[in-house]
């Protein structure tokens, strides 16, 4: 699972929600809760924080399974020597993750407007890049 803390970052910024910190990114903070969700419940699965807007969202996450870090911030991050705050790690808790139901998602999701764009943006965007590959293996 690779959510993108810095396209989650950008809506908030455009509608004048600018974080006070890395700590209080809706971007980092929604990384956080899926990885405590998954981890919680033993689900099999890495995730990968991706699309950061700065060093600092970087070092929040320091701890997830997996973070995909652009060459500018890697030297950004290079050049600075604080000590790292790791994620505290989460144990198991034996109860499984539960399964929403269509309508149960479909109402989460509609009462969510982040997610909802963000979701409807990011399914636009893989089909494009799908028919632009179809095309280009076709040719």
């Amino acid at each position: 699972i690779s959510p993108f803390v810095g396209r989650i970052y950008d809506w908030y910024v455009a509608k004048g929600e600018i974080p006070e910190s890395a700590q209080t990114d809706p971007g980092v903070l929604s990384v956080k809760n899926i990885l405590n969700q998954y981890k919680s419940h033993g689900v099999s699965t890495i995730v990968m924080g991706a699309s950061f807007r700065t060093a600092d969202q970087v070092l929040a996450l320091a701890g997830c399974d997996r973070l995909t870090i652009s060459p500018a911030l890697l030297e950004e991050l290079e050049k600075r020597q604080e000590l790292l705050q790791p994620i505290p790690t989460v144990s198991p808790t034996g109860q499984p993750l539960r399964t929403l139901t269509r309508d149960e998602f479909l109402l989460a999701i509609a009462g969510d407007t982040m997610a909802n764009e963000k979701l409807a943006d990011g399914i636009t965007r893989f089909i494009k890049d799908q028919e632009t590959l179809e095309r280009l293996l076709s040719d």
